[in-house]
This record gives structure tokens, C-alpha cells and sequence, in this order.
């Protein structure tokens, strides 16, 4: 140990900066193509500042095969200097007392100024900084095949749930699926919270979802929520349990579905199949949620380090993540936007425009929410229970509306 303290004093002597030189050791689960690719970008900006990138990706899971690495590190007190962890994980890790104080970084670099209030809450503990965003991605949209729209004689993209089903009625007449869904819990919740959202707004919202406030869980709004779910259910195909939600993307973009339910990753697919915004196909609010956005942001958490030069290379990384450079490249490759508010959009596409112009706006009228369906907003235990209640109702035609009501409340209550 005393050998490794000569040779970085040592180094640090040498540097003609006068800058520490250190090794980050990254831990996430980005291995596709342009995640991988976005990574790769991230290294090369560390590595201009002098310091040792350590790949540490962990593929498979949604990050689950990450997080069982992440904790027997952890306890045998051998962390990674960054782990890619999100939502309300973040605070329980920090809990524990392992993660860094990143308040240096984040005062120099005017994080309180460039993020929103509601992210940069996710992003601290007890008033402290933790970890650093990577981007946003808006969870309530629609996307539409504008050719299967065209064919079942829908002149315009639906606003309203009743025009939905309007809508829904001519594609299902033209024998063309109205909505393409997958079968996985958390595609059925995705669903779920843009009805729930565009049902009863953002404070309704606010109060059932994420308060879990058992007497907004257990009104009319919620009956009419539940109504409204089980009926976009009858205009999905039999096929649906069980595929993934790209392949549902893949019926839309193939004019097999005229609609489906889910985030702006699934523009990713379209424009891997050639596809443009506006002409091939559009994306939209789900019904009325124009003036509401679900986020799902993605964050490195900093783990406290022993090493003065891991610890400024461990700054340095916190910086480049929430800086312009890596915050553009990254967002382009990934489909998301950047969380900076400041940035300029020019390489967007028109879909990621008008997710950063809703991102905005939202903030400053309280219509931006956190997405339970992936993370971002309720214990994993209470989420994981409420998951479960949804998915038995979407699943299960013979639970009535009224049970499925106290199903959720229920579920709600766990801790």
C-alpha cells in the first residue's frame, strides 16, 4: 500500500500540469451497439485529462447481473469508483454510507442551475450530491405508422383517449392491429401510467403513483384509469404475452400495428429501419398527456475512494458526464435527450426537439413526474407489488374493475 502511495506521489511530482493522473473504474450494463459506442466517447474524454479508464460492463439483466457484482464489491470494500444505478437505489446506497459527496464538482460546474429541481433531487441525498445524470428519456409517448393510419382513414393523431378509441375502431375495421404490445410487467405498466396520467393529470398522478396516497388509489379516477387500460387491452393482438417490446416496435414499423405505448428508446428502431419522423411515422403524447412528462433518467453513483488520485479522476468523470460534449454524443446515439437544460438541439431530430421543448416546460409546471414502470420513482418492493397487481388485471379479464381498484391499493401498501 505504502509502495502504491510512493508511486502516485511520485507521478504527481512528474505531471507538468501539476494535475493528478488516476484510474476510474466504471461499472455499467451499456454493451449494445450505440451504448457501447456512447461509453467508448465518455473514455476518450477521460483519457484526455491524463486518466486510466477501467472498463467494468456487465451485460444482461436490465442492470440485475450489475447490481449482484456491484454489492459483493461493495462488501468486500472494494468498490468501483462509478456504478450506473438510478431512482430512488440511489438514496437506499447512499444510506448505507458508501457513496461519495460530489458537492465540489457539482458547485463548479453549476449543477443546481443546469438541472431541474425534481431530477437533481434524484441525483442528492440529504441535500448532497451523489450521483451524476446521463440523459432523459420521456416514457409517455405514442408512436404511430402514419401509412396504417392513412389506410384506416385516421386523419389525425389521437389527443384524447375517446379519440384513441375512435381511432382504434377504423384500424381494427381495416383488419391492421390498433395497438402493439409485449408481455412483460413493465410493458404494462408503461401503459398503465400514461392512462393513469392522461386520465387524471399530473397531480393526480403525483398523489396515486407516487404518494401511493391510498385515497387516490381507491377513486373514480382511478375506476375510470382502470376502465380505460382494460379497454386499450381489446384492441391489442393474441400474440402479445410474452414479446419483447421491440418486436412491438417492429409491428408498427412494418404496418402490421398502427400504435404502441412506450419510450423514446423505441425510436432507436425505427431509425435503424430507415424510418423519419413525420413522414414514416409520429411520435406523440400518449392521450391527454400533452402537457405531462414521465422521465426516466439514467446516473452513475460515485462510491467513496480512499485514493486522492481515483478521487480527482472520480470528479473529473462526474464533470465530463453532465458536460455538453459527452451529453450531446451520448443522447444522440441513445435516443434520449440531454438532461442539461441548456443545450443546444441542432443535431436532434424533430422527435427529441419536442421531448427537450415538453422537458422544459414541464418543469416549471409541476407536469414533470417520475416513471414508475422503470424506476425512477417508488421503493423496488412497493413498485415491484404494484407491477405485479397491474400485470393480474391486464392479464386476467375475469378480475373486475372494482377488484383490480383494491388489487392495486394493496399492492401499494407494501413496504
Amino acid at each position: 500500500m505504502k509502495l502504491n502511495n510512493l508511486l502516485v506521489a511520485a507521478l504527481a511530482a512528474c505531471s507538468v500540469s501539476g494535475a493528478i493522473a488516476g484510474e476510474v473504474e466504471v461499472l455499467h450494463w451499456w454493451t449494445s451497439g450505440g451504448e457501447a459506442k456512447s461509453v467508448g466517447e465518455l473514455k476518450k474524454i477521460m483519457q484526455a485529462k491524463g486518466h486510466t479508464w477501467k472498463d467494468f460492463a456487465v451485460a444482461g439483466g436490465g442492470g440485475d447481473a450489475a447490481m449482484t457484482v456491484l454489492k459483493s464489491r461493495v462488501v468486500a470494500g472494494n468498490p468501483p469508483a462509478a456504478a450506473q444505478i438510478k431512482g430512488p437505489a440511489i438514496q437506499e446506497w447512499a444510506n448505507e454510507g458508501v457513496l461519495a459527496n460530489l458537492d465540489a464538482t457539482a458547485k463548479a460546474e453549476k449543477w443546481d442551475s443546469l438541472l431541474p429541481k425534481v431530477v437533481a433531487d434524484v441525483m442528492k441525498y440529504k441535500g448532497n450530491y451523489v450521483a451524476a445524470p446521463v440523459n432523459v428519456h420521456r416514457v409517455n409517448w405514442m408512436w404511430a405508422n402514419n401509412a396504417v393510419l392513412k389506410k384506416a382513414g385516421v386523419t389525425a393523431t389521437p389527443k384524447t383517449w375517446d379519440e384513441f378509441f375512435a381511432a382504434a375502431e377504423k384500424i381494427k375495421a381495416a383488419g391492421l392491429i390498433p395497438v402493439a404490445h409485449g408481455g412483460q410487467n413493465w410493458q404494462d405498466f408503461t401503459t398503465f401510467e400514461d392512462v393513469v396520467l392522461g386520465v387524471g393529470g399530473a397531480k393526480f398522478y403525483q398523489d396515486a403513483l407516487v404518494k401511493l396516497d391510498q385515497k387516490a388509489l381507491t377513486s373514480p379516477t382511478m375506476t375510470k384509469s382502470l376502465e380505460t387500460f382494460r379497454k386499450i387491452k381489446s384492441y391489442t393482438d393474441p400474440a402479445a404475452p410474452g414479446r419483447d417490446w421491440n418486436l412491438a416496435t417492429a409491428m408498427v414499423i412494418g404496418e402490421k400495428a398502427a400504435f404502441q405505448f412506450m419510450g423514446d428508446w423505441a425510436k432507436g428502431e425505427f431509425t435503424a429501419a430507415g424510418k423519419v419522423p413525420g413522414k414514416d411515422y409520429t411520435c406523440a403524447a400518449a392521450p391527454g398527456t400533452a402537457n405531462a412528462y414521465t422521465f426516466n433518467v439514467d446516473s452513475f453513483a460515485m462510491f467513496k475512494l480512499k485514493d486522492a488520485s481515483a478521487q480527482k479522476a472520480q470528479g473529473d468523470l462526474a464533470a465530463a458526464i453532465m458536460g455538453t460534449e459527452f451529453q450531446e454524443v451520448f443522447n444522440l446515439n441513445k435516443g434520449s435527450i440531454p438532461v442539461r437544460l441548456n443545450m443546444s438541439m441542432d443535431k436532434f431530430d424533430d422527435c427529441a426537439k419536442a421531448s427537450s421543448k415538453d422537458f422544459v416546460a414541464t418543469a416549471k409546471t409541476g407536469g414533470l413526474v417520475p416513471s414508475v414502470a422503470h424506476g425512477m420513482a417508488i421503493s423496488p418492493a412497493a413498485e415491484g407489488a404494484i407491477k405485479d397487481a397491474v400485470s393480474q388485471f391486464w392479464n386476467d379479464d375475469s378480475i373486475t374493475v372494482a377488484d383490480g381498484v383494491k388489487s392495486i391499493a394493496k399492492a401499494a401498501a407494501t413496504k
